[in-house]
């Protein structure tokens, strides 16, 4: 190959060659049908009900942390998990920007204090790993403060696993091309357009400082004890499918769910007389 060849070629290639990988391995799959993710995501979500109750009666202490790009499919997997289960025992935490006293605290701080009790799965919907990547990115932390996290982070996450929490972390992998899809669907869409923010749209200046951030924060944090899985996800379908597949592979349980209920009949031979219906305020029936 010539000089000039070379020259041609983006740079943003040599940073992103796996999730190009992962972009071109998804492309020559066939298009995974509604009917066939519907019965496969229903089987999941069965599943998903019986580690609940077994996490329930365990009092088991899970955090799952969902992190990678923007638009890379994290909150529709959150959404996916949570949907199915009793927000009781499985809640989202997705903090905002921290106040004035947060910045004062702890890093971890006001994450601690969003972790689960027993009996609980905690999704995190990004999380401490913020100052390794937007932060880091946009020069919203020091570099003295980067630095730190990335000595500190690994401990606090061995220190939570001796603890008894089960802590399972996903990188959601997405290529330039597909981002780039996702956020013009946002931008068309009135009712999705919130989703992208300024911050997106400067974030993808940064495509190739975002990749170095990462593969940095992979070289701290992907630890024997708590490592990242990457989850391909330029197919949303299979993404949420294989995702949630292997958190379930991830926790052994057994079935501890309800067994079929059988109703007893209404007794409707109470001596009672109902207000009149006129007396009720209804809401309109527009539709």
């Amino acid at each position: 190959m010539t000089k000039d060849k070379k020259d041609k070629k983006p740079r943003i290639e040599v940073f992103e060659k796996k999730d190009l990988y992962h972009d071109i391995k998804a492309e020559k799959r066939d298009k995974l049908g509604s009917a066939g993710y519907l019965k496969k995501l229903r089987d999941l979500e069965i599943e998903l009900v019986k580690l609940q109750e077994w996490v329930k009666a365990n009092r088991l202490k899970v955090v799952v942390i969902f992190e990678g790009r923007d638009a890379a499919g994290k909150g529709g997997v959150i959404k996916t998990i949570a949907g199915c289960l009793n927000p009781r025992i499985c809640r989202i935490v997705a903090l905002g920007v921290p106040t004035e006293k947060e910045k004062t605290q702890w890093y971890f701080q006001r994450y601690v204090s969003e972790l689960p009790s027993g009996g609980e799965i905690v999704l995190f919907d990004r999380s401490w790993y913020n100052r390794a990547g937007v932060e880091k990115v946009m020069g919203f932390c020091t570099d003295e403060e980067y630095e730190e996290f990335l000595r500190s982070c690994p401990e606090f996450e061995r220190m939570l696993i001796r603890s008894g929490v089960i802590l399972i972390k996903y990188w959601f992998s997405i290529s330039d091309k597909e981002q780039e899809n996702r956020f013009q669907d946002r931008i068309k869409d009135p009712a999705k357009r919130w989703k992208i923010s300024q911050m997106d749209v400067e974030s993808r200046e940064k495509w190739v400082e975002y990749s170095m951030a990462k593969d940095k924060m992979f070289s701290y944090t992907d630890t024997r004890q708590s490592p990242w899985y990457v989850v391909p996800a330029d197919d949303k379908r299979r993404a949420r499918l294989n995702c949630i597949d292997h958190l379930l592979s991830m926790i052994p349980y057994k079935d501890l769910t309800q067994k079929s209920i059988r109703l007893p009949p209404l007794n409707h031979d109470v001596a009672y007389v109902r207000p009149p219906i006129t007396e009720q305020n209804f809401v309109p029936e527009k539709y």
